[in-house]
C-alpha cells in the first residue's frame, strides 16, 4: 500500500474511533468483583446508592435482587421513582449477578432451583456443558455468609432492614431462604414462583417446614400475572408442561395462612392482563410498598 492511501486509511479509523458513541450509564451505581469461595465462582454485585447518600451517615434499606443482569435497572430505575414523586424511602439496591464466564440459563438453572428435577429434558446454553441444578442451598450460604458481610462492610446499610426481590426460578430462591433461614431477610418479594418446578418439590418443602415449625416469621408480597395459567381446555398437573401458576400460587399461599403461624405476613395480588414476561414491574412496585414507608 502506497504512503499516501495508508495514511487516508488511518485517519478514517481515527475518525471512525473518535465517533464512536459513548455507553449509557447509570448515575451513582457501581460494580464489585467477588468470589465465592465454596462454589469457587466468581460473580459481580451491582450496587445503586440513593441520590442522598453521600450527604450525611444515614443508613438505608438493602433490596437485593438476584437476575440482576435484566432486573437491576429496573429495580434501581423504580425504587428511585417512587422516592421522587410517591414519598418512599431511598433504598440502597444491590443486584447479584450471573456467575462470571457462564450463560445466563446454565447460571440461574444451577443457583437458584433447590434439587435436580426428577424428570427433565433441559438442554444445556453452554455448548459441552450438562445443564446443572440444584445449588440454591449452597448459593444462599454464599449470600448470607460472604455478599452480607461485604455490603455491610462496604456501605452504609441497615443489614436489619433487607429485601429479597425474586422472580420466576429467582422466586424459587426465596422460597428456599423462606422454608429453611426465613430470618435471613425482612421481607420478601417473590414474582410468578415456579412451583411447577420437580413435580411442585416446594409445596413437599412447606408442608415439612410446618410439620416441625410453630412459626414462620417473615414478611412475604407474592405476585404473578393473570394470563399466567392453562390455556382453556387444558388439565392442571404438577408437571412442566402443564402449570398452572396461578392456581399454584394461591395454593401455595393458601397453605401457608392455613398454618396460622404467628410471625407470618402473606400477601398476594394477582395483576390481570399481564403474563410471565410483563409482570415484574408491577409485582416489584406493589411489593417494595407493601414494606417500605412512604411520605405521602
Amino acid at each position: 500500500m502506497k504512503p499516501f492511501s495508508l495514511f487516508i486509511v488511518l485517519c478514517c479509523l481515527a475518525v471512525s474511533a473518535q465517533a464512536a458513541p459513548a455507553s449509557y450509564e447509570l448515575e451513582n451505581t457501581e460494580v464489585r468483583d467477588i468470589r465465592a469461595q465454596a462454589l469457587k465462582r466468581d460473580y459481580q454485585l451491582y450496587v445503586a446508592l440513593p441520590d442522598s447518600y453521600r450527604q450525611g451517615n444515614k443508613r438505608y434499606p438493602v433490596l437485593f435482587v438476584v437476575d440482576a443482569n435484566y432486573s437491576f435497572a429496573i429495580v434501581r430505575n423504580i425504587a428511585q421513582r417512587l422516592n421522587k414523586h410517591a414519598g418512599m424511602e431511598e433504598v440502597v439496591v444491590v443486584g447479584l449477578s450471573y456467575a462470571n464466564g457462564d450463560g445466563g440459563v446454565y447460571s440461574r438453572r444451577r443457583d437458584y432451583t433447590p434439587t435436580t428435577p426428577r424428570k427433565h429434558d433441559y438442554r444445556s446454553d453452554m455448548p459441552g456443558r450438562q445443564p446443572a441444578f440444584g445449588e440454591a442451598k449452597a448459593y444462599g450460604q454464599f449470600i448470607s455468609g460472604e455478599v452480607f458481610p461485604f455490603i455491610a462492610q462496604q456501605y452504609r446499610v441497615n443489614m436489619q432492614r433487607k429485601v429479597f426481590i425474586g422472580h420466576s426460578y429467582g422466586s424459587l430462591l426465596g422460597l428456599q431462604f423462606l422454608l429453611t433461614q426465613p430470618r435471613t431477610f425482612e421481607h420478601y418479594i417473590l414474582g410468578s414462583p415456579s412451583l411447577w418446578y420437580d413435580a411442585g418439590v416446594m409445596f413437599d418443602r412447606e408442608q415439612a417446614y410446618a410439620a416441625s415449625h410453630k412459626d414462620l416469621p417473615a414478611s412475604v408480597f407474592f405476585g404473578i400475572g393473570g394470563l399466567e395459567k392453562l390455556a382453556a381446555g387444558k388439565k392442571r398437573s404438577r408437571s412442566e408442561e402443564d402449570a398452572d401458576m396461578v392456581a399454584d400460587l394461591r395454593e401455595f399461599d393458601g397453605k401457608l395462612k392455613s398454618r396460622k403461624f404467628p410471625g407470618l405476613t402473606t400477601r398476594l395480588r394477582v395483576f390481570e392482563d399481564e403474563d410471565h414476561a410483563s409482570v415484574f414491574p408491577f409485582v416489584l412496585t406493589h411489593g417494595l410498598r407493601a414494606y417500605l414507608t412512604s411520605a405521602k
